[in-house]
């Protein structure tokens, strides 16, 4: 059940149109689509404002496009961590589904997507971590909140990012993606007033560690107040940053 559609069910219990006893029965309702395999929540986004997300690793092609044909029907599905063969099968399965290959992420759309305001900056150090920017962006426009990419902005050519501030500052929440030593994070962090959502990415060689130099560097980072995300997790940092969107405007509705 939508916000919209409880608060609607709660205006009428309140003005007697339906009583408390029937009113919990639809309340009841399948709260959860039992798929055997899967349970998906249905009643997540009316408890924190966000639709339940496949995360697609793990899962098989069956599955995964078994959801898709199910839930489908009643909302808006993204998946994440998709394989190509996995994309492959359900579109197969499942008309209108589109899926980024450098994001890995599948997505159908059959209800409108209604914009929040104001607008989330990913800005990347390289450009080997678009592929954690773009499952960003896509969980971004997935969840009803615009952003836009500006990659290749790291601290070996700071210029680079001085050169896009304008548009860094123009945004209402901030995700900083970036691998190495994950130094990005601080500078943007020491030099905008928005919330920064840090993202340490898997790029870089030996003693980075597999992203753990990053995630180090950026947990210990000097610049107040910014926040870290797992390795390589744009889908967390876009759900972080969302809800500081939702937050300014004092809904969670999806």
């Amino acid at each position: 059940m939508s916000c919209g559609s409880l608060e609607k069910l709660l205006t009428e219990i309140s003005q007697g149109s339906i009583s408390v006893a029937d009113g919990l029965n639809l309340l009841r309702e399948n709260p959860v689509l039992d798929l055997g395999h899967t349970k998906f929540d249905l009643q997540r986004p009316a408890r924190n404002g966000f639709p339940e997300v496949v995360y697609g690793e793990g899962k098989t092609p069956e599955q995964v496009g078994e959801i898709f044909a199910r839930v489908g029907s009643q909302a808006n599905v993204l998946a994440t961590r998709v394989s190509a063969p996995m994309a492959a099968h359900v579109q197969s399965v499942c008309a209108n589904v589109e899926y980024n290959a450098l994001g890995r992420t599948l997505t159908l759309i059959t209800k409108p997507i209604v914009w929040k305001q104001g607008e989330v900056a990913i800005v990347t150090a390289g450009t080997s971590d678009l592929p954690v920017a773009e499952e960003a962006q896509v969980t971004c426009h997935m969840l009803g909140v615009r952003a836009k990419v500006l990659a290749d902005v790291g601290v070996a050519g700071i210029h680079r990012l001085l050169n896009n501030l304008p548009e860094v500052r123009a945004a209402r929440a901030i995700i900083v993606v970036a691998g190495m030593e994950g130094a990005l994070a601080s500078v943007v962090g020491g030099l905008v007033a928005q919330p920064v959502v840090a993202v340490p990415t898997s790029v870089g060689y030996g003693a980075a560690f597999a992203g753990l130099s990053a995630l180090l560097g950026m947990l210990t980072s000097c610049a107040s107040g910014v926040t870290v995300t797992n390795i390589d997790n744009g889908f967390g940092a876009a759900c972080a940053a969302c809800r500081i969107i939702n937050a300014c405007e004092g809904s969670h509705n999806p």
